[in-house]
C-alpha cells in the first residue's frame, strides 16, 4: 500500500506534485491546520504530515496520529511542533534549513543598508510632503567593521557579501575553526571582543538555552558607542528592553528587527523609536524560498517513507539516500543483535556498550545506535523505534556507550552489543556477509555462523553427546518442524549453544519440555522480524 501524505499548509503545487510522482498518495488540505479538531479526526489516516507554521503540532494532536511517521516543516523553525512528543511517539521531525538561507542572509543585509541610511523613515518623510534632507545623516558601510554572531550557514552567506562591500568581518561562533574562518576571510574572535569592535552587529544563531539572551544588558552594554543592531534570525536573542533604553540614551545608533520575543509583534517597546526598522519575520519570505523549502520538504519526506533515508531531522540522526541503500542491510544487522539481547533479558537494563569494527566503523553510527537501541527495547516496548528509543533510554537511566575501531579479525566489519543488567552481562555480536543477509557470529564469546530466522530457539547446554537429538525428538513430539540449525561450543565438554530454525513459534509447552527433559540449562524462543 502507498505511503499517505497529508498537506495541511500552504504549499506549492509543484511541491505537491513531488508526492504524487513518486507514487505517494496525498491530500492537499491548505486550510485544515487552522482547524485542529477537524486535523484531530484525519491524522490518523496519515504517514506523513507536511506543514509550514500554521499548523501545530501537538503532543495531543499525536495522540490521535495512530500511523503517523515524519512531519516536515517546510522552512526552518520548528516551535509549532512538539519534538519531546514527536520522538517519543516515533515520529521523525525534518525541517528544510538550506532552502532559504540566501533570502534570510539577503534580508539581513538589506536590514544593514536600512538601518545605516535610515531609508524608511526618509521614504516616510518624503512621501509625507517634506524634504529633510539635512535630517537624515547616515553612514557607510565600506571598512566598518561587522560582527556576525554565529558564522554557520546563513551567517556564512552574510560574512561572504559583507565582504564584497569591503566591510572587515569578526565573527564569534564556538564552533568555527581557524581554519574555515581563514578560508571564509574572516577574523574569528570571543564575544567580549566581537561587542567591544564592532560597528554593526549581525545574529545568526539557533533561540537555545546557550544562545538565549547572549545579547543581554550586560553584553550590551559592552558595545562600541555608534553601534548598530540587526536580528533576523530567532526572537529571543536579544533583550530588547536593554537595547530600547540604549537607543534611547545614544549608546546604541540603531537597529534592524525582523523576529522578536513575542510573535505575532503587535506591540514592542522597540516600535517607535528612531532609526529602528521592524518588519514582520520577513527573512524567508521571497517567492524563490518559499517555493525552494516547499520542494525540499516534498523530496525529503519522499525519500524517507519510500527509501528510508532521514534529511535534516532535529529528532533522529539523518541518513542520506545513498547511505540508507548501503547501511540498510546493517541497520537490519543492528535491529536484530538488539532483539536478540533484549529478548534475553529480563531484568532491568543498567548499560547498552556497543563496538563498531572495520567497515561498520565508517557508516552513520547514530543511526546504527538508534537501531540497536530499538531493537532492545522493543522487547518490552513494541511499538518504540530508532526515533523513540534514545529518548525512552535516557529516561529509563539507561547508559550507553559507543567504540568503533579499525578492522580486527576475518571479517571485514562487524557489531558487538554488550548490555549489562541488574544480574548478568550478556554480548552478541553480528557482520553483514556479500548476500546483504545479516548473520550472527558470536554468542557469549562462543563463535557460530547463525543466519537470522523468523522463528528461532536458542538453547545452552553443557558440551555432551545426545543433546542435539533430544532437541529434534521433543521438537518432534510437539510437531514443530525443524528446519535447521545451528551449534557452537567454548570448548570439547565445555558450554554450547544451539540455534533452532523453526516453521513457526515456539508455545511454552515445548519449552517446558525441554527444560524438564534434562540437558539443557536454558531455553528461549525467539521471534524476529524480517525484510
Amino acid at each position: 500500500m502507498a505511503p499517505k501524505v497529508l498537506v495541511s499548509d500552504k504549499l506549492s503545487e509543484t511541491a505537491v506534485q513531488i508526492f504524487r510522482d513518486r507514487g505517494i498518495e496525498v491530500d492537499f488540505e491548505p486550510s485544515l491546520g487552522k482547524d485542529k479538531e477537524k486535523l484531530a479526526e484525519v491524522i490518523g489516516k496519515y504517514d506523513g504530515l507536511a506543514i509550514r507554521s500554521a499548523t501545530k503540532v501537538t503532543a495531543k494532536l499525536l495522540e490521535s496520529a495512530t500511523n503517523l511517521k515524519v512531519v516536515g516543516r517546510a522552512g526552518i523553525g520548528t516551535d509549532n511542533v512538539d519534538k519531546e512528543a514527536s520522538s517519543k511517539k516515533g515520529v521523525i521531525v525534518m525541517n528544510t534549513p538550506f532552502g532559504n538561507m540566501i533570502t534570510t542572509a539577503e534580508h539581513a543585509i538589506a536590514m544593514m543598508f536600512a538601518v545605516a541610511r535610515q531609508i524608511p523613515e526618509a521614504d516616510a518623510s518624503t512621501q509625507a510632503g517634506k524634504w529633510e534632507k539635512s535630517k537624515f545623516m547616515g553612514v557607510e558601510l565600506t571598512a566598518k567593521t561587522l560582527g556576525v554572531i554565529g558564522a554557520g550557514n546563513i551567517g556564512g552567506i552574510v560574512c561572504d557579501r559583507a565582504r564584497g562591500l569591503k566591510m572587515k568581518v569578526v565573527a564569534y561562533d564556538p564552533f568555527l575553526s581557524e581554519e574555515k574562518a581563514a578560508n571564509m576571510g574572516v577574523e574569528k574572535v570571543e564575544l567580549d571582543e566581537l561587542l567591544r569592535r564592532a560597528d554593526f552587529i549581525t545574529l545568526h544563531v539557533p533561540l537555545t538555552d546557550s544562545t538565549r539572551n547572549i545579547l543581554s544588558k550586560e553584553n550590551l552594554q559592552k558595545t562600541k558607542p555608534g553601534v548598530r543592531i540587526i536580528n533576523c534570525a530567532r526572537g529571543g536573542l536579544v533583550d530588547e528592553q536593554a537595547l530600547a533604553d540604549l537607543i534611547k540614551s545614544g549608546h546604541v545608533a540603531g537597529a534592524a528587527f525582523d523576529v522578536f520575543a513575542e510573535e505575532p509583534a503587535t506591540d514592542n517597546v522597540l516600535f517607535g523609536l528612531p532609526n529602528v526598522v521592524c518588519t514582520p519575520h520577513l527573512g524567508a519570505s521571497t517567492t524563490e524560498a518559499q517555493e525552494n523549502v516547499a520542494l525540499q520538504v516534498a523530496e525529503q519526506m519522499s525519500n524517507y517513507l519510500l527509501d528510508g533515508a532521514v534529511e535534516n531531522a532535529l529528532n533522529m540522526p539523518s541518513m542520506t539516500a545513498e547511505e540508507a541503500k548501503v547501511m540498510g542491510p546493517w541497520v537490519r544487522l543492528a535491529q536484530h543483535l538488539g532483539g536478540f539481547i533484549g529478548q534475553m533479558t529480563e531484568d532491568a537494563i543498567k548499560a547498552i556498550n556497543i563496538t563498531f569494527d572495520g567497515v561498520a566503523s565508517e557508516m552513520n553510527l547514530k543511526a546504527l545506535d538508534a537501531a540497536v537501541v530499538s531493537g532492545i527495547l522493543k522487547a518490552s516496548q513494541p511499538d518504540v523505534n530508532m526515533v523513540s528509543a534514545p529518548v525512552i533510554a535516557k529516561e529509563r537511566g539507561i547508559q550507553i556507550s559507543t567504540t568503533s575501531q579499525d578492522q580486527t579479525g576475518i571479517f571485514e566489519g562487524y557489531i558487538k552489543v554488550t548490555v549489562v543488567s541488574e544480574s548478568k552481562e550478556r554480548s552478541i555480536a553480528g557482520t553483514v556477509f556479500s548476500d546483504g543477509k545479516p548473520r550472527f557470529i558470536q554468542i557469549k564469546g562462543i563463535n557460530i555462523d547463525a543466519e537470522v530466522g523468523e522463528h528461532m530457539l536458542y538453547t545452552t547446554n553443557d558440551d555432551v553427546p545426545g543433546i542435539i537429538g533430544k532437541l529434534g525428538t521433543i521438537l518432534g513430539q510437539k510437531g514443530v518442524n525443524l528446519a535447521n540449525f545451528t551449534l557452537g561450543r567454548s570448548k570439547q565438554g565445555g558450554e554450547a549453544i544451539a540455534i533452532a530454525y523453526v516453521d513457526e513459534a515456539v508455545g511454552q509447552d515445548v519449552v517446558d519440555a525441554l527444560k524438564t527433559s534434562g540437558g539443557f540449562k536454558q531455553v528461549k524462543p525467539l521471534e524476529f522480524v524480517l525484510g
